[in-house]
């Protein structure tokens, strides 16, 4: 913002409130011949949008001031500079924060429609699916920075990331729970505190990030957890322990911690992953509900639910080479 408040300091001229010869646009009442200046049009747009929204209600009490407004960083000057005068002008609470993001690099250049760099989202989605590309771009880019988008890395992180580290965690966890309980998540055996303390902190840990407006930080804090599960699986080897009747209570622990694990990593990664992450929850036989980040703890499954193996939830795609 340190851009917006040299804008300020250097001093502010007047702002022309309508433009001349402009075909398009909102008429000002009194002067045909003008047009209302496209930016105070759009700007007071995000307030009085309220008022009509929804037929017959008025949103403006419940919904402003904004907590957090977003702009790309090309437009800085209108939504720092301009946009609180317009509202001060009109004595209206100001946004309480403004985030400023990056722009979307391919090749090192911003993406755009003169150079013809544009990548068309729509193949990506179609082949990938939509979760998948809305993961990418806040695991690829930190939330606020420019960053680039490469083919390579997109399915390098798709098939790392999502179909081995997650979708074949709920694959393993849910078959070994239907062969070794027929289907049913064995009840906690409570030993397992200190990965109950692990889950606790990262839930912290992915609010923390929420709250700083750190989405890629929430999500890698929400990934090394579904990394801790994996390491889990390899640590407790539940395939080892069903052939042993005497370590009944260590297999029943070490089901119910990956059952438990996956519900808290589907709930820390709804934000970015919503229809995996229902089908994720599904699988586990519990509710569907993970905007609730509360229902994020160790405490919070649902007891004696069964699981149903799902089909592949990030199915491996071969390609010989990714082209946008």
């Amino acid at each position: 913002m340190n851009e917006a408040r040299s804008m300020v300091e250097m001093g502010l001229d007047d702002l022309s409130m309508s433009r001349a010869q402009v075909e398009w646009g909102v008429t000002v009442p009194w002067d045909p011949a003008h047009t209302v200046y496209v930016w105070v049009d759009a700007l007071f747009n995000y307030y009085t949008a309220l008022t009509y929204a929804d037929p017959g209600t008025d949103l403006v009490d419940r919904l402003w001031p904004p907590t957090l407004q977003l702009m790309a960083k090309d437009i800085l000057k209108f939504h720092a500079v301009i946009w609180p005068a317009l509202l001060m002008s009109a004595d209206l609470a100001l946004p309480e924060r403004l985030f400023v993001h990056g722009y979307v690099l391919k090749g090192g250049e911003r993406l755009s429609k003169t150079t013809g760099n544009i990548v068309d989202p729509f193949p990506f989605i179609e082949r990938y699916g939509l979760d998948a590309l809305r993961y990418y771009l806040c695991r690829e880019i930190r939330f606020g920075d420019d960053g680039t988008f490469t083919d390579e890395g997109f399915h390098q992180r798709y098939t790392a990331e999502l179909a081995n580290d997650f979708g074949n965690l709920l694959s393993r966890t849910t078959k070994m729970i239907e062969r070794y309980r027929a289907g049913a998540v064995p009840a906690d055996p409570g030993g397992d505190p200190g990965l109950a303390d692990e889950a606790l902190a990262v839930r912290e840990q992915v609010l923390a990030h929420f709250d700083r407006d750190d989405v890629t930080g929430a999500v890698e804090a929400a990934w090394a957890w579904v990394r801790r599960l994996n390491r889990l699986v390899e640590e407790r080897e539940p395939w080892a322990l069903a052939k042993d009747d005497a370590r009944a209570a260590e297999l029943d622990q070490a089901l119910f911690s990956l059952a438990n694990g996956l519900r808290i990593a589907a709930i820390l990664l709804w934000s970015v992953l919503p229809t995996s992450c229902e089908a994720v929850l599904a699988a586990l036989g519990e509710p569907g509900d993970g905007l609730l980040l509360a229902g994020a703890r160790w405490d919070a499954g649902t007891p004696g639910a069964h699981v149903r193996p799902p089909e592949p939830l990030f199915p491996r795609i071969e390609v010989d080479e990714v082209t946008a």
